[in-house]
């Protein structure tokens, strides 16, 4: 239907103007041609009244004396008995009623007159006048009749007749070449605007039909290479890498609640074991029925931290208004680093940090940069050994502040460090968790003007850098939400 549409568009739009464009130049063109074959003919007779009347006017002297008169009328009588072009021209003379006086052929026939060139001539302010007629003979004849300028006796006007019959071919000939030219040229631009549209109408098509696949579920639907490096192929590219990522998404997204179920189903499982112990226990004081609130606690606090990731990620999706506000970002960071700084001994390893002497103001929502240190920090805890160090360093210079926090983890390998702050993607090295940690924290600095830039070597640490920028005095009205 689409193709249909296409092609249907372009001959209503496209070629209709070029037709009449082609029409148009046909009928200027024949027009002119028209003009010059027929009117050469009578510039032709023209030319030879002018001689005529030019031979007339040294025959006598000036003025309207009957000898005079006399003397032009029997020129012109003579001219026509000695007229050496008769094979083309009939040569007549009229008197003051379009009656033939003499003819150069000699027969008084009206077979070639029909007036209407006479009487054009009587009204004409050049004293010309012509007409093209058919004999009675099926002939088709030019007749052009001048006013004699001088008085001539009875002689009032020379009329000549030629034949249009080597015209008219000519004119046939003209008018046929013309069709032809024009039948060709518009079946040529028929031929090229269908190819050229074709060319795109075809892979539209396709694009169309891999799309209606890809809509439907087909993730591996391809569209195949095109060899033309234009709109169509750059298309046809960005479909392709559209349906890569979709069905790199769909796996990631497969594979992300397959590790979801998996983490929650590894708490939820213990719970539910503990509840059945707790239940066969009379004695509160007992060992294992402490021992099994206690894991019923911190396996509870786990699924309310694994919900709570979710949940602002879903957040972030959908859309949050952020409160933003000057925050002093020395001051975040160190409230955030003795928030885990109990987790971080807990685990047996040690938080490096200077807290710098200066204040560093930033423009952000406080619970959000929070989410920000506490998800980078989390990371950190989970992926480095113990006895190992977590830094935190922060800097800055006139128009930005940062944040590094550095591990000495197992690292991230090099093919998977592109891929880290993708939603759902988990390294092939990554330890429990929904993998969605670092997707959270680079859409919340994103939307603080910030960045996130993570570097790593394996078996040897990985560092997050988190920059933004410093607070300027009209920053208020930017990162409102996201």
């Amino acid at each position: 239907m689409a193709t249909t549409s296409i092609i249907r568009r372009w001959v209503r739009g496209s070629l209709l103007i070029m037709v009449l464009v082609l029409v148009v130049a046909e009928a200027i063109f024949l027009y002119a041609s028209y003009r010059d074959l027929y009117g050469g003919v009578q510039r032709v007779i023209e030319s030879r009244f002018s001689t005529i009347a030019g031979r007339l006017q040294a025959t006598g002297t000036a003025g309207d004396s009957s000898s005079t008169a006399e003397s032009r009328g029997q020129a012109l009588r003579r001219t026509v008995e000695q007229f050496e072009e008769k094979d083309k021209f009939e040569f007549m003379l009229l008197d003051a009623q379009g009656v033939i006086l003499a003819t150069s052929s000699g027969t008084m026939t009206r077979d070639l007159t029909d007036g209407s060139d006479f009487a054009q001539a009587l009204t004409s302010a050049s004293g010309v006048g012509s007409a093209i007629f058919t004999t009675p003979q099926g002939e088709r004849v030019m007749a052009v009749t001048m006013l004699v300028p001088y008085a001539a006796g009875n002689i009032a006007a020379m009329r000549m007749v030629t034949s249009l019959t080597l015209v008219d071919r000519q004119w046939t000939q003209c008018l046929t070449a013309s069709v032809g030219i024009g039948l060709l040229a518009f079946l040529l631009m028929l031929w090229s605007g269908l190819f050229f549209v074709r060319s795109i109408v075809r892979p539209l098509g396709e694009v169309e039909a891999t799309a209606t696949r890809i809509a439907r579920g087909d993730l591996q639907a391809r569209l195949p290479a095109t060899r033309y490096n234009d709109e169509i192929g750059r298309l046809c590219q960005t479909i392709n890498e559209m349906a890569e990522d979709l069905a790199e998404n769909d796996r990631l997204k497969n594979e992300f609640i397959s590790s979801v179920s998996h983490e929650l189903r590894t708490p939820l499982t213990s719970i539910k074991g503990w509840v059945e112990t707790i239940k066969n226990i009379d004695d509160p004081g007992s060992e294992n029925y402490r021992r099994g609130l206690t894991v019923i606690g911190t396996e509870t606090d786990r699924l309310y931290t694994m919900v709570e990731e979710l949940l602002d990620f879903s957040r972030l999706q959908s859309g949050i208004k952020l409160q933003c506000q000057v925050l002093d970002l020395v001051a975040e960071a160190t409230d955030a680093a003795l928030f885990v700084e109990a987790r971080i001994r807990q685990e047996g390893l040690q938080l490096v940090y200077e807290e710098p002497p200066e204040p560093y103001p930033v423009w952000a929502d406080p619970a959000r940069l929070r989410q920000v240190f506490v998800n980078v920090f989390d990371n950190a805890i989970k992926y480095s050994p113990p006895g190992g160090s977590i830094f935190l360093t922060l800097s800055r210079t006139p128009v930005t502040v940062t944040v590094m926090v550095r591990d000495q983890g197992r690292g991230i390998a090099a093919e998977d460090l592109q891929k880290v702050k993708q939603k759902f993607f988990k390294a092939k090295n990554s330890v429990r968790g929904s993998g969605i940690g670092l997707a959270v924290v680079d859409e919340i600095v994103a939307a603080l003007g910030g960045t996130v830039e993570i570097t790593s070597v394996l078996n040897q640490g990985t560092t997050v850098t988190i920059s933004l920028p410093v607070y300027h005095p009209g920053q208020e009205h930017l990162h409102e939400s996201i």
